[in-house]
């Protein structure tokens, strides 16, 4: 059975073979080069300095995915905006942990007083827009070819929700 709970130092090691899978292998992270463990500890330690929540699914004692928000932009004026991210790891994707990841995350929002979530998306990435519409999220833009991965060009979605 899968849980949810927030993320802890220990579940760093799980949570880097999960992101850097994703790096090496799909288009969620417009990244190329791989994360060490260091890298992942700094952020974890700045998105616990900066109150951004981090949680983990758990599925017996495996981590099988995290989902997170942290600044949507870096000026003042964007402090009541956040950008998420939910990432499973490939052999769990289709059993519904991205839904059990994104509820928490809205609630922390909520609790933080978030005016809004905005997601940014491959726009060919249909399983993560469809997760993010059930949620209430919609598509505010729609960007041609902003991004390079996998030699071709890639269009980038963001979806909003607006918490409160």
């Amino acid at each position: 059975m899968v849980t949810i709970r927030k993320a802890i130092e220990n579940d760093l090691p799980a949570m880097l073979e999960i992101y850097n899978d994703i790096i090496i292998n799909t288009t969620a992270v417009w990244q190329y080069d791989t994360h060490t463990l260091e890298m992942r500890k700094e952020w974890f330690k700045t998105r616990q300095e900066q109150g951004f929540p981090v949680f983990v699914a758990e599925d017996n004692g495996i981590i099988v995915g995290f989902s997170t928000y942290g600044p949507f932009r870096v000026w003042q004026g964007y402090k009541h905006t956040v950008e998420n991210s939910v990432y499973v790891a490939s052999n769990q994707r289709g059993k519904g942990i991205g839904k059990l990841l994104m509820p928490p995350l809205i609630q922390a929002a909520k609790q933080q007083r978030i005016h809004a979530i905005v997601a940014g998306i491959d726009a060919e990435n249909e399983v993560s827009i469809k997760l993010h519409l059930q949620f209430g999220f919609v598509e505010v833009a729609h960007f041609k070819e902003v991004g390079w991965k996998f030699d071709k060009w890639m269009d980038l979605k963001f979806l909003e929700l607006i918490v409160e």
